[in-house]
């Protein structure tokens, strides 16, 4: 079943991707949309700025009005709302702010990528604006809306010689070590990018520019991720655990990684963030399972649950040795089923001993097995654990992986629901989810064995 998964995520890619041709698209829906007061009262534009470029010719006949995509709201309008918010402040080829500080490593094109600083256009604390812990309980327009104010500032550069690019990479990497905002002021070579992308698979972000110079305010490093980074023999895994044990925040360590600063001193270099993301997540989680191996069982079932951005979050934990899995569920009108009549399910697994191979459903997967390990390293004990996650329309753009880590973080954090029977803890999770019961059970891996698979211990017992 989870091979059928993966082939069936593979053809809708597939299919969409043959349905969405490249298009230039009308404006004129658009500018409608903004003259409507019920939905723009309160923004400033300029018509001649708004360049529109439609990968999904559904958006062009719904034109934010009919709801064919079946979200609960169309994500177009309200990427616009705050584009055109942010748009006056973002103009010209200077420009300075408080960056939160934030930097981004493209993939597109690797080994040469585009790197650079975030930076919005205001000076105050910016912090929450590039730190996916603070972020919980935010709504979907508030994340929006401050990470439209993000200008990503670009400088071409080799992966593995960014030590030899200049003085521009050299303070993207002393913002990345900062500990809170940074004034950065910023020369460009061009106007930001001012195409607003009409793509409702692509995370909500700023405009764009390259840069000609860039100016930092000397700032104040962590002086725990200072100490990693002058460490040219301490390798990059261990550089990760030790500042994660110290108490520093997964983001930031997320955020150093990717611009080269853990490792031994001729490994180094850029990664891009995308990728940075999941290899701390899976470098922690891993490290934290080795550990959980070793603690005794847990004594009873446990359900946790998180509800966040219509996203349902139920994670059992069975008394049984270490092992995990991940099920996801998305309904008609999410993002991975933007088009479908149906609710599309894709999972994955891993033994006792664990994986050698990249997890298909992605970044999720170890987002949510760092969350789970660090509750039970933290207890001193070990699982079978299921997290079982169903996305609905109201889920209307992807955020990023961090929504998964800290959903399922929340969930941990919650006292849990034990039962004595695992039939009695599978009695709850039909009460949250709008799935029946027996789809999970038919796509679940572990589920399946612990309901159905006979172990020695059964054997015994009868004697």
């Amino acid at each position: 079943m989870r091979k059928l998964a993966i082939r069936t995520k593979n053809l809708w890619r597939k299919e969409a991707a043959s349905k969405k041709p490249r298009v230039i698209a009308d404006n004129s829906w658009l500018l409608q949309l903004i003259d409507d007061q019920n939905v723009a009262a309160d923004i400033n534009y300029d018509k001649s700025s708004l360049k529109t470029v439609a990968r999904n010719t559904m958006c062009v006949v719904c034109k934010g009005a009919k709801a064919l995509c079946g979200k609960t709201r169309c994500p177009i309008i309200v990427r616009l709302k705050y584009y055109f918010r942010a748009m006056p402040l973002l103009e010209g080829l200077d420009m300075d702010g408080a960056s939160p500080p934030g930097v981004f490593v493209g993939r597109i094109g690797y080994p040469y990528v585009y790197a650079g600083p975030l930076v919005p256009p205001v000076h105050e604390d910016t912090r929450q604006y590039d730190l996916p812990e603070l972020w919980f309980g935010k709504s979907m327009d508030d994340i929006v809306a401050f990470r439209s104010m993000l200008l990503r500032g670009k400088y071409r550069v080799h992966v593995k010689k960014f030590e030899d690019a200049g003085k521009i990479m050299d303070m993207t990497r002393e913002l990345a070590l900062s500990i809170g905002s940074v004034d950065v002021e910023l020369a460009l070579k061009k106007k930001p990018n001012r195409a607003l992308v009409l793509d409702d698979e692509i995370q909500p972000f700023g405009p764009s520019a390259p840069i000609r110079s860039m100016r930092v305010v000397p700032s104040r490093w962590d002086h725990r991720i200072e100490k990693a980074y002058y460490d040219t023999d301490l390798k990059a895994a261990e550089a990760v655990k030790g500042l994660f044990e110290k108490g520093v925040m997964v983001s930031r360590i997320q955020r150093a990684f990717s611009v080269g600063s853990f490792g031994l001193e001729d490994n180094r270099r850029l990664v891009p963030t995308r990728w940075s993301i999941t290899a701390v997540d899976s470098i922690l989680s891993k490290d934290l399972m080795d550990k959980v191996k070793t603690f005794p069982e847990i004594n009873e079932y446990r359900i946790y649950e998180s509800h966040y951005l219509d996203n349902r979050f139920e994670v059992l934990m069975i008394p049984n040795a270490w092992s995990y899995e991940a099920l996801e569920a998305w309904y008609p009108g999410t993002v991975w089923n933007p088009s479908g009549q149906h609710v599309v399910m894709y999972s994955d697994w891993e033994p006792y001993e664990g994986r050698t191979t990249y997890a298909s459903i992605g970044g999720c997967y170890y987002a949510a097995r760092l969350a789970v390990c660090e509750l039970l390293a933290k207890e001193r004990r070990q699982a079978t654990v299921i997290v079982l996650r169903e996305a609905h329309p109201g889920y209307i753009m992807p955020v990023g992986v961090w929504h998964v880590r800290e959903n399922v973080r929340n969930a941990m954090r919650q006292t849990p629901l034990k039962y004595d029977t695992l039939d009695e803890a599978l009695e709850r999770i039909p009460s949250q989810f709008q799935i029946p019961l027996e789809q999970w059970i038919e796509d679940s891996k572990l589920l399946q064995d612990a309901l159905f698979q006979k172990r020695l211990t059964d054997y015994l017992k009868l004697q």
